[in-house]
């Protein structure tokens, strides 16, 4: 179980990386441009690292305790997406952030 509950953290977090990387490669001028840029083919690849990992934690872990936690990517990349690309993150954005962390302590509990 510990096994399955590290390959769900850690293919959320690739799955970060991965979203991260698609939008450095969201720049090209065309879709074909931004598809195939080094940036997007990192991120398409992180994406399916990030399936995999997935595949495995659902081994042993319950599809209704596992695929909400992956909500936690929202918040990482909200996050860093103010941190690094200067978005912005307003009373509303936090307010949800609060209401999927809470959410998923919440579904975790009932496991």
């Amino acid at each position: 179980m510990t096994l399955s509950i590290a390959a769900l953290a850690v293919g959320i977090l690739i799955g970060v990386a991965g979203q991260m990387l698609l939008k450095a490669g969201a720049s090209g001028d065309t879709l074909l441009k931004q598809f195939l840029s080094p940036q997007s083919i990192l991120g398409l690849g992180l994406y399916f690292a990030a399936a995999v990992c997935y595949m495995y934690a659902l081994r042993k872990l319950p599809v209704s305790v596992a695929f909400p936690s992956v909500s936690l990517s929202y918040v990482i990349v909200a996050l860093l997406a103010y941190w690094t690309m200067g978005e912005s993150l307003g009373p509303l954005k936090l307010a949800g952030i609060a209401m999927i962390v809470g959410g998923v302590f919440l579904i975790t509990r009932q496991a």
